[in-house]
C-alpha cells in the first residue's frame, strides 16, 4: 500500500530532495521565457548565423542559482561533463556547450533591461490567479550584501574648520545660500529627504536608484555597528505565502527608508490586484512619509516607534494611548474603518475611582488615525492585536535566510551595478518559481489525497 504525503507538509526544502531532473522541470514550467529571448536574441538577419541555443543557456542559468554553482565557469564545467544535466537544461545532443564569453554577453544584454522584473511580475500574477498568494500582511526589510570588487581603504574623517565666531556677514550669507541652492539642485532624488519621494514616480525611483558598490553600516544583535563594502536589497515579502512580492538592489550606503516607498509604489502599480492590510517593518521605516505612503494604498502601517529624542505627550502614555487624571492607561478597544477612529475605553483601575463620574474623566475615547499618521495606527501600539501583526516581520527575516543559504544571494560575481542587479534579479526570479513549484506539487497532492 502506498503511502500519500500530505501536500500542506510539502515545503521548499523539500523541493530540493527531488532528482534534479523533477526539480528542473518544476521550477522552469513557472518561468515564461519568451520574454527573455526577444531580449538576447539577434535581431539582424544579416552577420553570422546564431549558433547558441538561447533557451538551455536562460535554464542553466536558472540551474546555476538552484544547484548553487558559484561561477559561470563551474557551470561550463558540469554541462561538459554531465550530460544528464546537459539534456536537463535543454541543450541538444548537437549543440555545444557555450563559453564564458558567450554567458557574459548575454547578462550585459539582460542587465540593460528590466525583462526579468516583468517575467516576475507575471509570475506573481499567475500565482495570484491560481490562489496561491492570498496574503493581506507584507513585511519590509533590507540585508547586506558583499561586492566582488575589493573594498576601497574607509576615508578618514577631516576635522572640519572651527567656525568664525558672531554673525556672517550679509556677503557670506548670501554665499552661503547660493552654495546650498546649487547642492539642492544638483541633488539626486535618493540624497534628498524621503518626503520628496512621494509625488515621484515609481519609474523615475527605480531607474534613480543609486548601484555603486560602497560602504554600509549597521548595528547586530550585539548593538554595535558592523561595516561591509557592497550593496543592500530591499524585499517587500507576504507574512503567510513568503512570496517576495516587491525587490530593489541599492548601494550599500542607501537609508532603508528611501527604499520604502518604492517598494510600496510597486506594489500598488505592478499588482493592482493585491490588496494590502498591514505594512510591517521595524525601526528604520519610522519617517513620516513612510506612513503616508502606506495610508495612499489604503493600508496600516504597523511599523516600530522610534523616538529620536522626542518627549512624550503630556496626557498621553508611551504608547500614545490617553491617559486619565491619575495617568492610567486607557485600553485600545477597536478601530472604526468608516471614520478611521481608533477606540479606547477607560482603565480597569478607574472603576472604583471617584473621578470616575466626573466630567475629567471620560468613559470612551476616539482619536482618529489622521490626527498623526506616525503616532496612531490600526491596530494600536502597544495592544496585543498591534504586538501579533508585528510578530509576522519575522516572515521577511525568513525569506532573507532563504536568499542567503540555498539561492546565492551572497555570491555576486560581477563588478559592476548593473550586473550585479541583474544577479538580484535572478535570484529573487528563481525563488518565487521555486515557490510557486513549490505550491503547484502541494495542489496536486491535495487533490490525490482528496480523490483517495
Amino acid at each position: 500500500m502506498s503511502i500519500i504525503r500530505q501536500g500542506s507538509l510539502f515545503s521548499l526544502e523539500e523541493l530540493y530532495d527531488l532528482e534534479p531532473t523533477h526539480r528542473f522541470e518544476e521550477v522552469f514550467s513557472t518561468v515564461d521565457i519568451y520574454p527573455i529571448l526577444v531580449v538576447v536574441s539577434k535581431k539582424s538577419v544579416y552577420g553570422a548565423p546564431v549558433e547558441l541555443n538561447y533557451p538551455a543557456m536562460i535554464y542553466s542559468l536558472v540551474a546555476r542559482i538552484t544547484e548553487r554553482i558559484p561561477t559561470i565557469k563551474d557551470l561550463i564545467k558540469r554541462l561538459k561533463n554531465d550530460f544528464i544535466f546537459r539534456l536537463d537544461c535543454g541543450f541538444l545532443l548537437s549543440d555545444d556547450v557555450p563559453s564564458e564569453a558567450s554567458y557574459s554577453r548575454m547578462a550585459a544584454k539582460l542587465s540593460e533591461s528590466d525583462v526579468l522584473e516583468k517575467v516576475q511580475e507575471k509570475l506573481l500574477i499567475q500565482a495570484i490567479s491560481e490562489g496561491f498568494i492570498q496574503d493581506h500582511n507584507i513585511a519590509i526589510d533590507s540585508t547586506h550584501i558583499a561586492a566582488r570588487d575589493q573594498a576601497p581603504p574607509k576615508e578618514e574623517k577631516v576635522e572640519p574648520k572651527p567656525k568664525k565666531r558672531g554673525r556672517k556677514t550679509k556677503a557670506e550669507h548670501e554665499q552661503w545660500l547660493v552654495e546650498k541652492a546649487e547642492q539642492e539642485a544638483n541633488a539626486t532624488i535618493y540624497e534628498k529627504t524621503i518626503e520628496d519621494q512621494l509625488d515621484i514616480t515609481l519609474e523615475e525611483l527605480r531607474i534613480s536608484t543609486p548601484l555603486t558598490p560602497e560602504w554600509g553600516v549597521k548595528k547586530n544583535s550585539a548593538g554595535k555597528n558592523v561595516f561591509w563594502f557592497g550593496y543592500k536589497s530591499h524585499l517587500a515579502v507576504g507574512t503567510e505565502r513568503q512570496y517576495i512580492l516587491q525587490s530593489m538592489l541599492s548601494s550599500g550606503s542607501q537609508n532603508d527608508g528611501k527604499a520604502a516607498i518604492p517598494l510600496l509604489k510597486g506594489l500598488q502599480e505592478r499588482l493592482p490586484n493585491f490588496l494590502v492590510k498591514h505594512a510591517i517593518m521595524d525601526s528604520g521605516y519610522d519617517y513620516a512619509a513612510v506612513y503616508k505612503q502606506v495610508s495612499r494604498i489604503r493600508a496600516q502601517s504597523v511599523i516600530a516607534y522610534n523616538k529620536k529624542n522626542e518627549s512624550e505627550p503630556v496626557g498621553f502614555d508611551k504608547h500614545f494611548a490617553p491617559t486619565c487624571v491619575r495617568e492610567h492607561s486607557y485600553k485600545y478597544d477597536s478601530f472604526d474603518a468608516k471614520y478611521e477612529s481608533l477606540k479606547y475605553t477607560r482603565p480597569k483601575e478607574c472603576k472604583d475611582c471617584p473621578l470616575a463620574h466626573d466630567s475629567l474623566c471620560q468613559s470612551v475615547y476616539k482619536i482618529r488615525i489622521k490626527t498623526d499618521l506616525r503616532r496612531y495606527t490600526a491596530p494600536a501600539r502597544g495592544s496585543q492585536a498591534w504586538k501579533n501583526v508585528y510578530k509576522e516581520r519575522s516572515s521577511v527575516e525568513r525569506v532573507i535566510g532563504y536568499l542567503k543559504s540555498y539561492f546565492q544571494l551572497n555570491n555576486i560575481r560581477y563588478r559592476t551595478g548593473k550586473k550585479a542587479k541583474f544577479h538580484f534579479d535572478l535570484v529573487t526570479l528563481v525563488y518565487n518559481a521555486s515557490k510557486l513549484a513549490s505550491d503547484r506539487i502541494n495542489h496536486r497532492l491535495q487533490e490525490v489525497q482528496e480523490a483517495a
